[in-house]
């Protein structure tokens, strides 16, 4: 997985660096082959932007753009809709593979 932390007129400290990285690992116990985590932090208007590009194999990218006038808040937020973005296409694609009524019908017929 490829992992790239930019930051663009924002000071960005060791330690949200490496808790943005350690986020970023988190993201691995989905089992969804994350190919690359792009993450920017901007100075926008109204505060700090975070803004999280993930590429998925065989999947669209999700991005995740959060907006907050705290930096340490903007990534907490952005990293929490990460994880339920990544969960929710995670049971999406767990739950495309489950067996259907109709399979476990034809194997009950076949087994009378």
């Amino acid at each position: 997985m490829n992992v790239q932390i930019r930051s663009k007129e924002v000071k960005l400290t060791q330690h949200l660096n490496d808790h943005i990285a350690t986020a970023i690992e988190n993201f691995k116990r989905y089992h969804l082959d994350i190919t690359t985590v792009n993450v920017m932090i901007t100075k926008e208007k109204k505060g700090v932007g975070v803004e999280f590009d993930m590429h998925i194999a065989h999947a669209q990218p999700v991005v995740i753009s959060d907006v907050d006038e705290d930096l340490d808040t903007a990534i907490d937020m952005a990293i929490e809709r990460a994880n339920k973005a990544l969960r929710r296409l995670h049971d999406k694609v767990k739950d495309h593979h489950a067996t259907s009524l109709r399979e476990i019908e034809v194997i009950e017929e076949a087994a009378e």
